[in-house]
């Protein structure tokens, strides 16, 4: 009998997208081949502390979250320098990382440097891909610079933000201008603007999420068209979809996403001309291999009135929820759930392979022999 792959699931964070998360983390352990992977679960608080396997076994069961945390808090010395990673130490052995952490913690690169300090294989992309793709003002100058078409924006910050004012954004921007924290997901923080009085609360808002604010020009009412990337070296495309929201909703905001989305219609794959599906997918994969990403994305996409697209953003661990596209938009390429989910496990082996192949060289340096040093006056 082949032995198992002992697989560590690691989901929740302390971001804004943790309950999201913990939706994702239910639907992956379900598909999982049991005969496959000894799974462990290990939950992120919304503090930042890592649960153990039975503690978060318990909040994966449906026992009330809060009361859990304050149960395992009770006997943790979070004083300690490395209380929030001290539940990995019950780990005598794991084989691959599972993260299921979206936005914070889980997106930025944050927990991939941690996988690579335990030399661990794992799902997704490395550090430096994480961070670019997680940063949608980076992301944006890496698109410019590789020539992939995304819409103007201008970067506030608190320090410059005196600088622009509705009248110089909407000359620079147009008079539809969407506000967003620069390192966030799920739509969090979000607004549409139209005039100076909502540019000032979206402002107001948006910082309380990050100190990097992007406003965006906006399209109006265009066609939202996403895709799933898959792959290592050589990714490939699944067939699109696209997210239809109520007229009477102004974006495809958190509560179309995660609340309600009973309004909402999910096109899987989409009909569009054939020209603009395959320059669509072209932007996108050329845009995984620009911003260096492995294993698995969404990308999304803004697609105007004259069907000129134009990337959104590219998410690096998406949601695996029950309305969450990038398995949906597999399913309908021919890869079902159970199946995507092995690929993603065997890609993250691979690359772990490959970069463990990488040589550092180290010299001893002997005496050391310093020059003459020549202070001028």
């Amino acid at each position: 009998m082949t032995k198992k792959l002992r697989v560590a699931l690691l989901f929740g964070g302390n971001s804004s997208e943790h309950d999201v998360s913990k939706r994702s983390a239910h639907n992956i352990y379900d598909a999982m081949d049991k005969d496959k992977y000894d799974v462990s679960l290990f939950m992120f608080t919304k503090d930042g502390i890592l649960l153990d396997n039975a503690y978060s076994q318990r909040i994966f069961d449906g026992e009330p979250e809060d009361q859990v945390v304050a149960d395992a808090y009770q006997h943790m010395d979070l004083d300690r320098p490395l209380a929030p990673i001290m539940a990995l130490n019950e780990l005598e052995a794991v084989d691959f990382f599972y993260p299921v952490i979206h936005g914070n913690l889980g997106e930025d690169g944050t927990i991939q440097g941690l996988f690579k300090l335990l030399k661990k294989p794992y799902v997704g992309s490395g550090i430096s891909a994480s961070a670019l793709s997680f940063d949608k003002d980076l992301t944006k100058k890496m698109l410019n610079e590789a020539g992939i078409r995304n819409t103007p924006y201008v970067l506030l910050t608190p320090e410059n933000q005196a600088e622009y004012s509705w009248g110089r954004l909407e000359e620079e921007l147009g008079n539809l201008i969407f506000i967003k924290p620069a390192r966030q997901g799920s739509s969090v923080g979000i607004h549409r603007v139209t005039n100076a009085e909502e540019y000032a609360a979206a402002l107001k808002d948006a910082f309380k999420y990050d100190f990097k604010v992007l406003a965006e020009k906006g399209l109006d009412r265009p066609q939202e068209i996403e895709i799933s990337i898959l792959g290592n070296e050589h990714p490939v495309a699944s067939k699109l979809g696209a997210v239809r929201v109520p007229e009477s909703d102004p974006f495809y905001d958190y509560e179309n996403k995660f609340v309600d989305a009973s309004g909402v219609v999910f096109e899987l794959p989409v009909k569009l001309p054939q020209y603009l599906t395959d320059e669509i997918t072209e932007m996108a994969l050329k845009a995984y291999r620009v911003l260096g990403m492995k294993g698995l994305s969404r990308i999304d996409f803004l697609v105007d009135s004259n069907n000129i697209p134009y990337l959104s953003e590219p998410n690096t661990l998406p949601g695996f929820t029950n309305i969450s596209l990038y398995p949906q938009m597999w399913e309908v390429s021919g890869i079902s759930y159970s199946d995507l989910i092995d690929r993603l496990i065997e890609l993250g082996l691979a690359e772990f392979k490959r970069n463990s192949q990488i040589k550092y060289d180290f010299r001893e340096l002997g005496t050391e022999h310093v020059g003459q040093k020549k202070y001028n006056d």
